[in-house]
């Protein structure tokens, strides 16, 4: 078989597979648990948690495991809409974002949000100006994703990140 839509679901590596394997068939209990089972799937919890930090330059505390991109994606927004409400109710975006990301900023401005959707070139590139001339004194947030999943462009992440670490404000990619 040639499978060619790896941007929604990828095989599992055998190593990672070889490792989950005891958690999958014998260990697998409620992590969340006093017993057996449970305590030491809280410890692989916690091991894969350090050893991902670790990677990245994180803390353990700053590692969360959820059950997919799209759960992410509305975590990520929705929790820093709610942490951030006071400071203000303006998302930038663009127009051709996942439909978890778009779904979420749907819903939210129901609530009382304003988003920004930002158009894109003929490639499907956002330009960085653009997003700089989104930007308004309310904006909380900038969520543009690091790969689009149906044409595969790659968005200039990077510098957009840079853009709002200057403006202090925060930043969300779906990198899934």
């Amino acid at each position: 078989m040639i499978y060619l839509d790896n941007a929604a679901t990828t095989k599992t590596a055998p190593e990672v597979l070889e490792v989950m394997m005891p958690y999958l068939m014998d260990e697998f209990g409620n992590a969340s648990a006093l017993y057996g089972p449970g305590t030491r799937g809280k410890k692989a919890v916690n091991e894969a948690k350090r050893r991902i930090a670790e990677t990245i330059g994180a803390s353990m505390e700053e590692i969360y495991f959820t059950s997919g991109g799209t759960e992410s994606d509305n975590w990520a927004i929705k929790g820093v809409a709610e942490a951030y409400r006071e400071k203000g109710r303006h998302i930038v975006t663009t127009r051709i974002e996942h439909h978890a990301v778009l779904h979420t900023c749907e819903y939210l401005e129901k609530q009382g949000y304003e988003v920004t959707y930002l158009e894109v070139d003929g490639e499907g590139r956002v330009s960085t100006e653009a997003v700089r001339r989104a930007i308004r004194s309310d904006t909380i947030l900038i969520s543009v994703m690091f790969a689009n999943n149906e044409i595969g462009t790659i968005q200039p992440i990077k510098e957009i990140g840079a853009i709002a670490k200057e403006e202090n404000i925060l930043f969300h990619t779906d990198a899934v």
